[in-house]
């Protein structure tokens, strides 16, 4: 007898559909599962062995043979425990047979443990969404999973505890209610952060760099001593960001269901992701990868931002990795089995101290490091690195004064609003062009969108002569005044924009 059942596998963000074919004949005993298994998958036999045992059923002594269509595929993963052992079951006589018909647009997804009970499983979502795709109506998924795949708004989820419970709903002795949930109030309601910028005193100019930062999606680099405030700053930096639309929440939810970071309780990511990985972290943890591999810290961070704190203190290799991932928005990861690629879209925010004392040019404490200390120290980070940073900032330590006194400083959601309005223009400015903010600008759109008038060229020109900026700077600088006026509503990039815009390159000289 012959027993089919469905189930979804993951290749990167991207599923597909896996049948389940299972058999159960005459020979000698022996439980087969052939089709690509992994090493997970194989050990699947005695997890469903035990777990049929411990459910108070006899199991089969025959020769029993289970299929993974398509079979050219490596199958990878605990998800496939429950199908395998639904198939199984039908084939024994204990789930009826006739049942089998109605299950042609049933997904079953799920881990067994040996007492029987059905576990969660990562990479819950984008199965859901696949399954949708190929039009299932019906998904039969853990219970811990159950708010996870709720999100897909045209599935039947259907959330199991164990296997005794999956058995009874399938003969219809048991009914089990769908998991319902409005998704669009949830992502409303939660959109919330512990911090704001309202809590931090002073540092004004900074905030403005940072606004600046968000408003035209430019990669952002902070320079300064211990203790100025370079890593609250950047903390807060999530919380002026455009707001998130539902399909990002939806693709970098996707992303964190893969990774396990999904908890039982939740169902969608409704803020921005803040990564912020030590810099002892390894290449493969920061851009993905692993036997099988999964999304790095720059996946991780997709939509939201990566923050390095103590750049020149992370391996060279590890941030020249981040060069292509920082161009093209998404990392692709190639082992001898199988080559996947994860977006990446992040917005890059480091800090760094002037020098390995963290005191040069600080009027606070005297710098104790050589000049060969300090240009070692600096030039751990490569120049095509640098060329992908726009802002460069000087953090200077926060006097008394600006700490005692009380001003009520403008919250995250006044500066978000002036954030949002500028992200809309260059929406609109670049609706026909696939790009969707000033950073993405190249050499060609610069020309036609950032034009000078003569006063504009004359300070730019003087800017270089005076300060010796790189010609890698002249573009830096036209895309973040492009930012500035449109932050100022203006159509043009007039004299004051290109102004401000130098004060966030001046670096280039000092330090570099």
């Amino acid at each position: 007898m012959l027993s089919q059942i469905k189930s979804i596998a993951l290749n990167g963000l991207d599923g597909y559909l896996v049948e389940i074919q299972t058999d159960i004949g005459k020979g000698l005993p022996s439980f087969e599962i052939v089709g690509l298994p992994d090493a997970t998958v194989k050990e699947a036999k005695e997890r469903i062995r035990t777990a049929i045992k411990n459910s108070k059923l006899e199991f089969p002594s025959k020769k029993i043979l289970i299929n993974l269509a398509p079979a050219n595929i490596r199958k990878e993963g605990s998800n496939f425990d429950l199908p395998m052992a639904v198939g199984l079951l039908i084939n024994m006589g204990i789930i009826t047979n006739d049942i089998q018909k109605s299950l042609s647009s049933t997904v079953f997804i799920g881990e067994l443990s040996l007492s029987g009970q059905v576990n969660r499983v990562n990479g819950i979502l984008p199965m859901c969404i696949e399954a949708m795709n190929l039009g299932i109506k019906r998904v039969i998924v853990p219970k811990e999973n159950s708010y996870e795949a709720a999100i897909v708004q045209d599935l039947d989820v259907v959330p199991v505890r164990n296997l005794d419970e999956v058995i009874r709903y399938l003969n219809g002795r048991l009914k089990i209610d769908k998991v319902e949930c409005d998704m669009q109030k949830i992502f409303n309601l939660n959109k919330k952060y512990n911090v704001d910028f309202s809590e931090v005193k002073g540092q004004e100019n900074i905030k403005r760099a940072l606004e600046i930062a968000a408003a035209g999606a430019h990669n952002c680099l902070l320079i300064g001593s211990p203790g100025s405030g370079k890593t609250m700053l950047a903390k807060r930096f999530p919380t002026i960001l455009p707001n998130l639309t539902f399909d990002e929440a939806l693709e970098i939810t996707k992303i964190h269901s893969i990774s396990g970071k999904i908890g039982s309780d939740s169902s969608i990511i409704t803020t921005r992701p803040f990564r912020n990985p030590h810099h002892t972290s390894s290449s493969a943890s920061m851009i993905g990868g692993g036997r099988i591999p999964k999304p790095g810290e720059i996946s991780l961070a997709h939509y939201g931002v990566l923050f390095l704190d103590e750049l020149p203190e992370f391996k060279r290799n590890t941030l020249e990795e981040l060069r292509g991932p920082l161009e093209d928005g998404n990392i692709t990861i190639s082992r001898v089995i199988n080559t996947l690629t994860y977006p990446s879209k992040f917005m890059l925010i480091a800090s760094m101290n002037p020098c390995p004392c963290g005191y040069y040019g600080s009027s606070e404490k005297e710098c104790t490091c050589t000049s060969t200390m300090i240009n070692r120290y600096l030039h751990k980070i490569s120049g095509p690195l640098l060329d992908r940073i726009d802002i460069h900032i000087e953090v200077e330590p926060v006097k008394y004064q600006e700490l005692d006194i009380n001003i009520k400083n403008e919250t995250s959601e006044e500066i978000k609003k002036r954030v949002n309005t500028a992200r809309e223009i260059q929406l609109e400015r670049y609706k026909y062009l696939n790009i969707y903010s000033n950073s993405e600008l190249d050499s060609s759109l610069i020309e036609k969108y950032c034009k000078l008038d003569f006063k504009g060229r004359q300070i730019l020109e003087s800017a270089f002569n005076k300060l010796g900026l790189s010609a890698r700077a002249y573009t830096k600088i036209l895309k973040v005044a492009r930012t500035i006026a449109d932050l100022d509503k203006s159509t043009n990039i007039e004299y004051k924009h290109i102004a401000e815009a130098l004060q966030y390159r001046s670096l280039d000289k000092k330090y570099f």
